[in-house]
Parts: structure tokens; sequence; C-alpha cells
């Protein structure tokens, strides 16, 4: 007779499915693909399990064969994945706006939500035809306390300093340039004034040359922000100074584009 499934034998079969994931997900960071040998090397597994796991991947369309033996991202992830971003609602609400500034001041705009102690970018236009082209991505993350995507979203939640150590938890945060906010009472410092004048910048902290404006929005809660839309510009040919003057302007078509009503302080 077979015998019964043990608690064993179920956390043996996770394992094995978690192998599937961790495959899947060292694909997604390989836009050119690996081969099987440099799947082991990666991945530390032997290279049976790593072929295993492959063919998973392969019988559901999620990973694909370029070649004998060189292994990519499968199109029916891509397409999965596409259509999943595609019918957010939270997208669907975002896209006019993201055009709208993007057509207005021929910049790349971010709309960014917060994950712990980083932001990561659900979804990004970037100028038609001319201006610079920014590195991110959609998918892409960023820590929180350097961005302005991230300043606009922690001021809402982190309102003392003591909040602020709190949410810090003895990290060190990151030094991305010389004019990143190091300490908890450096970054309460630029919270507070981000609520006290209703969005955040960030003045060259994340990376060098790049500024940006952000205003925090509220899809389906009027206190609860459900993420903050940005303005990025190259510093030289777009200063700060301008986006900031900006402001009032951006949130209008926040308004007119999206029927998004802000919270006031």
């Amino acid at each position: 007779m077979p015998s019964t499934p043990t608690p064993l034998d179920g956390e043996e079969r996770l394992v094995g499915t978690d192998r599937v994931l961790a495959m899947l997900i060292q694909l997604a960071g390989l836009p050119a693909g690996a081969t099987l040998d440099e799947m082991v090397q990666r991945t530390g597994d032997p290279k049976p399990t790593v072929h295993r796991a492959l063919a998973s991947l392969k019988r559901a369309g999620l990973a694909a064969q370029a070649g004998r033996g060189h292994y990519i991202l499968g199109d029916e992830f891509i397409r999965l994945a596409f259509a999943h971003h595609e019918a957010r609602p939270e997208h669907i609400r975002v896209r006019p706006i993201l055009d709208r500034l993007s057509e207005r001041f021929d910049e790349t705009i971010h709309f960014a939500v917060l994950d712990g102690t980083e932001v990561v970018y659900r979804d990004k236009v970037d100028p038609l035809v001319g201006a610079v082209r920014l590195t991110s991505t959609i998918g892409g993350r960023n820590p929180a306390h350097c961005t302005g995507v991230g300043k606009a979203l922690l001021a809402t939640r982190l309102h003392t300093l003591d909040d602020v150590e709190q949410w810090v938890a003895g990290r060190v945060l990151e030094q991305r340039t010389p004019r990143t906010a190091t300490t908890t009472a450096d970054l309460h410092a630029r919270l507070t004034e981000t609520r006290e004048r209703g969005f955040a910048v960030d003045d060259q902290e994340n990376e060098a040359g790049i500024n940006c404006i952000a205003v925090p929005v509220y899809l389906a809660s009027p206190s609860e922000p459900s993420g903050a839309v940005s303005v990025s510009a190259v510093a030289y040919r777009t200063p700060l100074a301008d986006l900031v003057s900006a402001a009032d302007e951006i949130r209008t078509l926040i308004h007119e584009s999206t029927g998004w009503q802000e919270k006031t302080a």
C-alpha cells in the first residue's frame, strides 16, 4: 500500500517548489538568459535539480530555450506580468495623470508605493523625444529616505522624531550622494518640511544630477495615500526651483485627470 505522506514529505515538496520559484526569479534578472551550467553556478543547486526546475518552468511557458541549453524567461510569463500590470485598478487610474504630466513637463514621471524601507516603482512614463531618459524601471526599488516619492509617503506616516527613530530601528541610512539625509534628525526635518508644503523634493539626494518633486495621491482613502507621483528631471536642464514653482500646477493636473482629492493638512 502507498505510504501516508509525512510532514517531512510535505516539507520536501515545498522546498522543491521554492527551487522552481528561485529559478524563475534568477531568469527574470537575466534578460539575455543563461546556460544550464550558469544557472547551476548562480543557484548552487545540483545540475539535475536545476534541470528539473527549468523543465517545470518550460512546461508552464514561464521559461523557454533560445538555442541548445540556453534558457530565457518565457513569453507566457511576460504576457501574464504585463496583463496583470495593465489591469491593476491603480494603473488604470494613474496612467492618465502620468501621461499629462509627461506631456506638460517633457520629463520622466513615476508612480511609486512604499514597501517597508523602500519604494517600488509601479509605473513610469518617459519623455517622448529629446530629453534624457532615466535608468529607473517598473518594479525597481530605491531607499525611501532619499527619494521624493519615498519622503512624500513617509511624511504621511512619520510625524515625530520618535516615529522616525522607530522606522529607522537602528539601521544605517544609506548615503547615496553627499546630499542624502543620513541621521534621524535630518530625515525628520525633511519630512516635517514635506508635510508643511504639501510635496516632497529630491534635491540630488538619491542620484547626483537628478532632482524631482513628488506628491502623495489618494485613491481609496482620504487619509491613506495609495502611492506618490513624481516629476523627475536632470538638474542642469530643469532646476529644482522650476519643479517647485510648478507644485500647484501638478496638484491641479492630478485632480483634473483622475478626480483624486489630495489630503490637506
